[in-house]
């Protein structure tokens, strides 16, 4: 089971709340600070995402978590007819639709606000589904990705994209010095929420990677469920489908 980090421990809010007021404050910053914080292999990453939805040739895709937009936006790539992004925050979403309509892809992708854990889909909906950087986002994985399965068609696949830990000794010290120090430093430095890149740090450090993640999609009734570690594990692919 995830281990449940909040990004504001002195407010009583819920996870779900905190997260939105904060992605919400820093969502102008959002797209800068990430392509520095990841020394822009995070659009390395996308793209392998992008191909392994490009396989299944999906007319729709839902992609949970979309924050600004940049996966649905290299999800048009596939050729889906429709493509819809999915989110807590609006602050997110506004910045997203800028985008999306200066590429002219708003006829294309859509932006909905709305909860991961209570989706406003039919079952069996989907093509595919994915979620880049946002499960461990979720207040409660399990009703999260329940709800992916449900709105999965038979056969579609479901693809996330995640921070994990690496395993070489060399390169996990090298990333938890990164995580705790570095990344925060650069969020106080530049963020208009001084917090913000703590709990985007911590959250990644504690949130179940690997086979344990593998496990808990399995639990849920995901089937064919395999990871790819990437960039030295620092962060994982990971693909499953719905029988």
């Amino acid at each position: 089971m995830a281990e449940k980090v909040k990004p504001y421990k002195d407010s009583e809010a819920s996870k779900k709340e905190q997260v939105t007021e904060m992605f919400d404050t820093i969502s102008k910053e959002y797209d800068g600070l990430n392509r520095v914080i990841s020394f822009g292999i995070d659009v390395k990453w996308r793209h392998k995402v992008v191909k392994i939805v490009s396989g299944k040739q999906p007319e729709n895709i839902l992609d949970i978590a979309t924050g600004t937009g940049d996966l649905a936006i290299n999800l048009a790539s596939t050729n889906a007819k429709e493509i819809i992004g999915l989110d807590i925050s609006n602050g997110m979403l506004e910045v997203g639709r800028k985008k999306i309509a200066s590429k002219k892809l708003d006829g294309i992708i859509s932006m909905v606000i709305g909860d991961s854990e209570n989706l406003p889909f039919e079952d069996n909906t989907f093509d595919a589904i994915t979620v880049a950087f946002g499960v461990r986002n979720f207040e409660n994985l399990e009703k999260g990705l329940s709800e992916i399965l449900r709105v999965l068609k038979p056969n579609g696949i479901f693809v996330i994209l995640e921070t994990s830990v690496p395993t070489n000794p060399i390169y996990k010290f090298g990333y938890n010095i990164y995580s705790k120090f570095i990344l925060p430093t650069i969020g106080k430095l530049f963020s208009k929420d001084k917090i913000a890149y703590n709990y985007l740090s911590e959250s990644a450090s504690v949130f179940p990677y690997g086979e344990e993640l593998n496990n808990i999609l399995r639990k849920i009734g995901f089937i064919n469920v395999k990871d790819k570690p990437q960039t030295m594990g620092v962060a994982t692919i990971y693909t499953a489908s719905k029988a």
